[in-house]
């Protein structure tokens, strides 16, 4: 399996005049979006919480959460966002990549659009 690594735009609101594109990992494994915490605050993106983590090898640390915009190639999506440390890697997670209606094909390992789907109920 390779490696992915794309450039998103983050921004705090889709209608924000500021954003800046940073470099993400795509972890298929990862279910929140990590980005470096300077960054964020310079776009004026505020944490709302702190979230505990587990991390590989079975240790706890925490990172504060908030919200930001996140758009590629002209599609975008809001998605929850951990601060990350200095030393954290950018990680861009499933909850980010849905949001924007994308996901990562399981056998050819490339970036497409989500397939939107509509139940319908009927009754009698």
């Amino acid at each position: 399996m390779g490696t992915i690594y794309l450039d998103i735009l983050v921004r705090r609101l889709p209608s924000d005049p500021q954003g800046e594109t940073l470099q993400f990992l795509v972890d298929t494994g990862a279910v929140y979006t990590l980005a470096p915490a300077d960054a964020l605050r310079r776009l004026g993106i505020a944490p709302h919480r702190t979230l505990t983590l587990t991390l590989a090898d079975g240790s706890k640390t925490t990172r504060e959460m908030g919200g930001a915009y996140f758009e590629y190639q002209g599609t975008g999506g809001v998605a929850p966002v951990l601060f990350g440390a200095a030393t954290d890697m950018n990680l861009l997670g499933v909850t980010t990549m849905e949001a924007m209606g994308l996901m990562i094909d399981p056998l050819t390992r490339d970036l497409r659009q989500l397939p939107a789907m509509l139940a319908k109920i009927s009754i009698g």
